[in-house]
């Protein structure tokens, strides 16, 4: 974790995403947003991490998906007022890393992560990553978007997580509504952007 006044410039995140290149994964449950929440919240697993999942419908139809799918492609179902991915256009692969900042309090708070694995089907589109050293969160997330058999199209966002520092154990009920918020803010953003680009398609 790096936190700083002014936003980071490109050569200092490439720098900081080349300095943590052999870092490995920061939790050992690696690809359990793979699974069932509700039977891992009754297991000896729910006393090490907060569960999360949530939904938003975002409308009907293959105009509807596919706008939805290009809006994760781009990272652009991250709030745009106080986040920001680097690269922007990372490619949407297992083991991409990518560098995730996010304005909080007035500061920039650096973390990286990598995507574990991804969901391209016909119905399906999405990806998951995860957390590496110095991320102040330790933990999985999925964002993933969906078409259901009755032509329903679903934005979902699913994570387990943990504070990383004791920095962040002391402020948690803060840290917690900011994850909040982000869910809250990207499932608005991603409902706008796939309107806004459906009814332009």
């Amino acid at each position: 974790m790096k936190i700083s006044l002014e936003k980071p410039t490109p050569s200092q995140l490439d720098h900081f995403l080349i300095s943590g290149r052999d870092h490995p994964l920061s939790y050992p449950e690696r690809l359990d947003t793979q699974a069932n929440f509700q039977e891992k919240q009754a297991s000896p697993l729910a006393r090490k991490y907060n569960f999360d999942e949530t939904r938003i419908f975002l409308g009907e139809g293959q105009e509807v998906f596919t706008a939805a799918r290009q809006v994760i492609r781009e990272w652009k179902m991250f709030p745009f007022s106080w986040t920001k991915v680097y690269p922007g256009q990372a490619p949407i692969r297992t083991g991409q890393r990518v560098a995730v900042l996010f304005k909080v309090m007035g500061l920039w708070w650096w973390n990286s992560s990598e995507i574990q694995y991804t969901i391209e089907e016909a119905d399906r589109f999405g990806f998951a990553y995860g957390t590496l050293p110095g991320h102040v969160e330790s933990g999985e997330e999925l964002f993933l978007v969906e078409m259901d058999e009755g032509g329903k199209v679903w934005y979902k966002i699913k994570a387990f997580s943990r504070p990383a520092y004791w920095i962040v154990k002391l402020v948690y009920p803060y840290a917690r509504s900011q994850q909040r918020r982000f869910v809250n803010e990207s499932m608005a953003q991603m409902k706008k952007l796939t309107q806004t680009t459906s009814h332009h398609a």
